[in-house]
């Protein structure tokens, strides 16, 4: 008789942070050194940036159409940021962790809070914080993607950003960049281990012990 298989849940892994202290940049990092891992495509209506890709980096939309999405239920987190909405497809996400894919996803707090509340025991959550508030302010303007005033804007909420660290499951303090990435990933190694996402274990065991 054939041995039961092992199959295993998807993970969806979030990681949150003040802007500019490097949840982005960890996210590509990680997608573009793990292939079991993919990048969940939030939607948007902030205009898109150079070198952007819809549909890679972001799906850039109208309010309209979020709106319209908002209330199908067609989203599992969303939330008004520096005063332009995004959000995150329920379909995608659930199918892909269906199907054991795992999914990465960078959202603030409130994102964080709202998957909570509905996909907890797939979600495993990281604070990303910035060695210093200086070190954020140098992060935030060698980006030169905003103006001098949402910088400022962006620093004035990072410490309300950072208040909500103990609501992750995991810190860290983004120091070193590839140090971040790595501690990141031995995160996800030691998730996909855990016992309840290992679907068809008990058999598995129950086999090896002679109890099938």
């Amino acid at each position: 008789m054939a041995q039961p298989k092992i199959r295993r849940r998807g993970i969806l892994l979030v990681l949150s942070s003040p802007s500019g202290a490097g949840k982005t940049t960890i996210t590509r990092a990680l997608v573009a050194k793990d292939r079991a891992l993919s990048m969940s495509v939030s939607v948007t209506t902030r205009p898109r940036r150079p070198r952007e890709v819809d549909g890679r980096h972001y799906r850039f939309i109208t309010r309209e159409k979020f709106d319209a999405m908002v209330a199908e239920g067609a989203l599992l987190e969303h939330a008004v940021v520096f005063g332009n909405c995004y959000g995150t497809p329920r379909a995608a996400v659930m199918r892909a962790l269906e199907e054991g894919r795992d999914i990465i996803s960078d959202v603030d707090w409130q994102g964080t809070q709202k998957l909570a509340a509905q996909v907890r025991d797939d979600l495993v959550s990281v604070f990303i914080l910035p060695p210093s508030l200086a070190a954020l302010k140098r992060r935030l303007r060698a980006r030169a993607q905003d103006s001098r005033e949402v910088v400022r804007e962006r620093m004035a909420e990072s410490a309300e950003e950072m208040s909500h660290w103990p609501e992750y499951d995991y810190v860290i303090v983004n120091q070193d960049l590839a140090d971040s990435v790595r501690q990141v990933r031995a995160i996800l190694d030691a998730e996909r281990k855990r016992r309840e996402r290992q679907l068809g274990l008990a058999d598995f065991v129950n086999r090896l012990r002679g109890k099938s």
